[in-house]
C-alpha cells in the first residue's frame, strides 16, 4: 500500500484531492491542515500523480504541476510526503508574462531572487570556475529560499588573447556564442588515457581550491582537455542526429564564429586586420566551414579543426539547456543581460562591419564612479543601417538569448535612445558626444557667447595644441563640419576661466539645455524606432539598466513598453536626494541593494564614513555613531526595505544575502568586489567562498533568507 501525505490548510466546505491513474479519490484530514490517503500499488515502475482542491464537487484550485514517484521492487509500503507545487514562482516563463507587466486588473505578483556571475559558482565538480552544470545547486537553494529568479553576467564567449583579460564578460568575440570556460568537461566525455584523465582531477582540484578565479589557468586547462577529448569523440557526436539538429538551426551564427576562432588562432590574434589578407565573405565560409552534409564523412584538416569550435558549442548549449530545463522544473528563470556593445575584433564586426561605427567607441558620461567618464572601446551602432535590414542582426540575438533566458537586462538601456561616442582617437570619455544627437552650429556658439570663430575654435577639440586634451569647452560633431557638441562639465575645464562673468553664464545655460532638455523629444522618438522591433522578438521580460545621466524622455519610454527599470538605494533618480526610499519604488522595477559594479553592502559601509552615517541616521533612522562594520542584523534590515518594496522584482547579489548570517559571511568585504568601472584593467574573478553545496545545507541561514523572500502579493 501506498500512503500519501500532505499538508495544505483549505477553507470550510472544501475537500483535498488526489488524481491518479485516471481516478480521483478524496483525502482524509486530520483537522489541522495534514491530509493523507492509503491506496494500493499500482503494477508500474513509477507513478504521476496531482492534487486539486474541490468544493461542491467542483475543482476551485489545483497545482501548476503534478508530482511523479518511482517504484521500487518488492515494497509492499511506501509512504510519499509530498507539498504542493503551486504555480511557478516566475509566471513571466509559464505565459506571455510582458502583456500584463502594469496591468491594474491583474494582482501584482512580486518575486526575489540572486544575482551571481556563472564564473563565480563554486561546487565540487567545478574546475577552478563556475559552469553551466552549477546551475541547478543554485536553483534548489533558489526553491530552498523562495526565490524565482537567478541574475547572471553575460556568458558569451570572450576568448580573444588567453590571457587574464579574457576575463571580462562584456567583452565577447560573438554575440551568440557560449564562452567555453563555463563547459563540465566530465559531462563531455572522459578521456581514454587514465594517467591524463588523473592529472586533470588533481588540477581540477587545486583550481577549484583557490580563493579567486585563475583564469589562464583555468581556461589553457580546458582547451587542451577539450582537444584531446574532440579528437576521441568529435566524429561520433558530429554525426549524431543532435548534433545535426543543434547545427541547422544555430549555422546562421555558428559557420562564421568557428572560421573565426579559427583564423584568430591561426594568425595568433582576433584583430582580423592582421589576418595578412584574409576577409571575411560568404564564399569564405562556405569554402573553410563544413555543411550538414558533410558531417557524415571524415572531413579534412583544416574543417575538423573550424568543427572543433562547433563540437564546443554545441555541448556547452546543451549543458546549458539542461540547466535552464531544470530550473523551470523548480519553478525558477534565469535573468541575462544584453551588452550595449559588440568588441571591434570580434566575429560580428569581421562579418557585419557595415552595421557599426568603427570610427566610434561607446562609453558613459562621468558620474560618481568614474571622474573621467568611461570609454568601453567598443565600436556604436549605425542605427540606419541596422533598420535597413529590420534589425535583423539584433532581432537574432535577442532570439538566440530566449533559447536560455526568460527575463533579459538591457545593458545601458540609455544607449538605445542615444548612446556615448568617443572618437576613436581620444581615450578620455570627458571627449565623447551623444549620438544621434542635435549639436550646435558654430554660428549658433558664436552668437550666444560672444566668440568669433577663432575663439571657438581655440575652445574646442579643433585646436589640437591645447594639453590637456580635455581642456576644451566644445566637442567638434564627427559627421558634420561645423557643428559642436558642449563639452560634459565644461565649466570644470581650466579654460572656461578664460571666458568673462557674462560668457560663463551663457555657457552653463547652453549646457544645461543641450544636455538636459534639447534632445528629449529626439531622443524619445529614435527609442521608439528600434526598441519596439527589438523587445517584440521574444516574449522575454525586459528589464532596463538606466542608471547614469537619464534623459526626462527615458520612464515615459520604458513604461509604454513595459520595460522594468533598475532602482539602487545609493544612486537615486530623483535630484538633490542622497538615497533613495524602497518603499517609493514603481512596481515596473527591478531594485538591489548593489550591483556587480559596486561595492556590495558591507564594503560600502566601510568606505564613506561620511556618507554611512548620514544613513545611519536618515535612512535606518538610529541615533548615535554609526556601527564601523555592517553588522548582519543592518544587512539584514537593508534587505527587508527592499523585499519589502513595490518593486516587481528584488533581486540581490549572493554577497549580500550572504551578509546577514555572521558565520557565513566572507571576513573582507572589499574582496567580494566583481568590478571597478573606473578600471579599465579590472580582474573579473571573484567567487563565492563556500560551495553549493554547503550554502544548501546551511539551514539556518537559508530559513532566514527564506524568510526575508517571501515578498507579500498584492
Amino acid at each position: 500500500m501506498i500512503t500519501f501525505r500532505l499538508q495544505y490548510f483549505t477553507h470550510w466546505g472544501e475537500n483535498l484531492v488526489i488524481r491518479l491513474e485516471g481516478q480521483e479519490y478524496i483525502m482524509d484530514n486530520d483537522g489541522q491542515g495534514n491530509w493523507y490517503i492509503t491506496l494500493p500499488v499500482p503494477q508500474s515502475k513509477s507513478i504521476a500523480y496531482t492534487y486539486a482542491v474541490i468544493e461542491n464537487g467542483k475543482e476551485t484550485r489545483h497545482e501548476w504541476r503534478g508530482h511523479t514517484q518511482e517504484l521500487p521492487s518488492g515494497t509492499d509500503a511506501m509512504i510519499f510526503n509530498d507539498s504542493w507545487i503551486d504555480r511557478p514562482a516566475a509566471p513571466f516563463y509559464a505565459e506571455e508574462f510582458s502583456h500584463i507587466v502594469g496591468a491594474d486588473k491583474v494582482s501584482r505578483w512580486r518575486g526575489a531572487g540572486v544575482a551571481i556571475p556563472v564564473f563565480s559558482l563554486r561546487s565540487k565538480k567545478s574546475f577552478g570556475i563556475g559552469e553551466f552544470a552549477d546551475i541547478p545547486l543554485l536553483v534548489d537553494w533558489a526553491e530552498k529560499t523562495g526565490m524565482s529568479v537567478i541574475q547572471l553576467l553575460p556568458i558569451n564567449d570572450t576568448t580573444m588573447t588567453g590571457t587574464w583579460k579574457d576575463s571580462y564578460p562584456y567583452n565577447a568575440n560573438s554575440t551568440f556564442a557560449l564562452h567555453p570556460a563555463y563547459i563540465r568537461l566530465e559531462t563531455v566525455g572522459h578521456l581514454s588515457d587514465k594517467q591524463k584523465m588523473k592529472a586533470f582531477a588533481e588540477l581540477q582540484k587545486e583550481l577549484n581550491a583557490l580563493p579567486q578565479l585563475d583564469y589562464e589557468r583555468v581556461t589553457k586547462a580546458k582547451w587542451e582537455y577539450l582537444r584531446l577529448i574532440y579528437a576521441e569523440k568529435g566524429p561520433k557526436t558530429l554525426s549524431s542526429p543532435s548534433f545535426r539538429q543543434f547545427f541547422e538551426t544555430n549555422a546562421y551564427w555558428l559557420r562564421p564564429y568557428s572560421v573565426f576562432c579559427f583564423l584568430r588562432d591561426k594568425f595568433g590574434t582576433p584583430d582580423f586586420k592582421k589576418w595578412k589578407g584574409v576577409k571575411y565573405s560568404e564564399s569564405l565560409i562556405d569554402s573553410m566551414a563544413p555543411t550538414a552534409s558533410e558531417f557524415k564523412a571524415p572531413l579534412s584538416p583544416e574543417k575538423a579543426d573550424v568543427a572543433f569550435h562547433m563540437f564546443i558549442q554545441f555541448h556547452l548549449h546543451t549543458q546549458l539547456k539542461k540547466s535552464v530545463d531544470y530550473a523551470h522544473a523548480h519553478g525558477v528563470v534565469l535573468k541575462g543581460d544584453i551588452p550595449i556593445g559588440i568588441s571591434r575584433t570580434s566575429v560580428d564586426a569581421w562579418a557585419y562591419p557595415h552595421l557599426f561605427h568603427m570610427n566610434g567607441q561607446a562609453g558613459a558620461p562621468p558620474d560618481a564612479f568614474a571622474a573621467d567618464g568611461q570609454n568601453w572601446g567598443f565600436p556604436t551602432y549605425d542605427w540606419e543601417a541596422m533598420e535597413k535590414e529590420e534589425y535583423r542582426w539584433f532581432r537574432h540575438r535577442f532570439q538566440k538569448m530566449s533559447d536560455y533566458f526568460d527575463a533579459y537586462r538591457i545593458d545601458h538601456l540609455l544607449g538605445f535612445f542615444r548612446i556615448w561616442e568617443i572618437p576613436t582617437r581620444y581615450k578620455s570619455g570627458l571627449l565623447g558626444h551623444f549620438n544621434p544627437a542635435m549639436p550646435y552650429s558654430a554660428e549658433e556658439i558664436c552668437n550666444r557667447l560672444a566668440l568669433s570663430k577663432e575663439e571657438l575654435e581655440a575652445l574646442s577639440t579643433l585646436n589640437v595644441n591645447h594639453k590637456p586634451e580635455t581642456d576644451v569647452l566644445f566637442v567638434q560633431d564627427e559627421y558634420r563640419a561645423g557643428y559642436f557638441h558642449p563639452r560634459i562639465s565644461g565649466n570644470q575645464a581650466p579654460c572656461f576661466s578664460q571666458l568673462n562673468d557674462w560668457q560663463q553664464k551663457q555657457y552653463e545655460q547652453l549646457h544645461e539645455e543641450f544636455f538636459y532638455h534639447r534632445h528629449n523629444d529626439f531622443w524619445a522618438a529614435k527609442a521608439m524606432e528600434k526598441l519596439p522591433a527589438l523587445i517584440d522578438a521574444t516574449d522575454m521580460l525586459v528589464c532596463g539598466e538606466d542608471l547614469g545621466m537619464i534623459p526626462a524622455c527615458v520612464p515615459s519610454v520604458m513604461q509604454r513598453l513595459s520595460i522594468l527599470s533598475l532602482e539602487i538605494q545609493q544612486m537615486p533618480k530623483d535630484v538633490g536626494v542622497t538615497f533613495g526610499d524602497p518603499s517609493k519604488y514603481p512596481y515596473n522595477s527591478v531594485c538591489t541593494t548593489s550591483s556587480h559594479d559596486m561595492s556590495n553592502i558591507r564594503a560600502w559601509w566601510e568606505e564613506d564614513r561620511e556618507l554611512t552615517q548620514k544613513y545611519w541616521e536618515q535612512i535606518l533612522h538610529r541615533t548615535g555613531e554609526a556601527p564601523a562594520v555592517c553588522e548582519p542584523w543592518i544587512c539584514k534590515e537593508i534587505i527587508h526595505a527592499h523585499m519589502t518594496s513595490p518593486s516587481m522584482l528584488a533581486i540581490l547579489p549572493l554577497q549580500d544575502w550572504l551578509g546577514i548570517d555572521a558565520t557565513l559571511r566572507y571576513a573582507n568585504p572589499a574582496e567580494e568586489r566583481i568590478n571597478v568601472p573606473s578600471n579599465p584593467d579590472n580582474y573579473w574573478r571573484y567567487r563565492m567562498h563556500l560551495t553549493l553545496e554547503q550554502l544548501n545545507a546551511a539551514d539556518a541561514f537559508n530559513d532566514e533568507v527564506r524568510e526575508l523572500a517571501c515578498r507579500p502579493q498584492e
